[in-house]
């Protein structure tokens, strides 16, 4: 059987997945797709923009779209956002259609690095981000193991470092 044509990297706002999948993408030769571009560009809003005007429901139908749209351009390197796996309809197509990455790390990490970036994420609003970074995790951490064929710590590991664990792990 030949090996899926796509890898598909899931986790939470912060654990590299956009860094890690430009890198990953440039040392395979194959294209990135940012299924958040792909819904900014679909839509011709920002993100923000289409919490704001669609709720979240909207959001996550736009994203199962542009999840939809990135599987099927293989061979490719899937940046997804981090709640993609919460429909099981998205989770069936990743298991169907790509081999699965789940970059994690710790609520401490993903803070730090979400601080130093000025980017609006509509799910971490509020007065507490480390509070509700830590609750996703925990809602989302079961879905994220069950849906990914590697799992990869990125806390302590540089691109590099978490590019080669993912090369081993999937045998490219």
């Amino acid at each position: 059987m030949q090996a899926k044509q796509v890898i598909a990297l899931v986790g939470l706002s912060g654990t590299g997945k956009s860094s890690v999948g430009r890198r990953l993408a440039e040392r395979l030769g194959w294209p990135l797709i940012d299924t958040d571009v792909l819904i900014e560009r679909n839509a011709g809003r920002t993100i923000p923009q289409i919490f704001a005007q669609d709720g979240e429901a909207g959001f996550r139908d736009l994203e199962a779209a542009a999840l939809r749209e990135a599987l099927s351009q293989p061979p490719a390197v899937v940046a997804t956002g981090g709640g993609i796996v919460l429909r099981e309809q998205n989770r069936a197509l990743l298991r169907a259609q790509a081999r699965v990455v789940w970059l994690d790390a710790s609520t401490g990490t993903l803070t730090a690095r979400l601080a130093a970036h000025d980017e609006a994420r509509p799910l971490l609003q509020g007065a507490d981000p480390a509070a509700r970074l830590e609750a996703l995790r925990q809602a989302r951490a079961a879905i994220y193991a069950e849906v990914a064929d590697v799992r990869v710590a990125t806390d302590q590991a540089t691109v590099t470092e978490v590019i080669e664990l993912i090369v081993r792990a999937l045998e490219l």
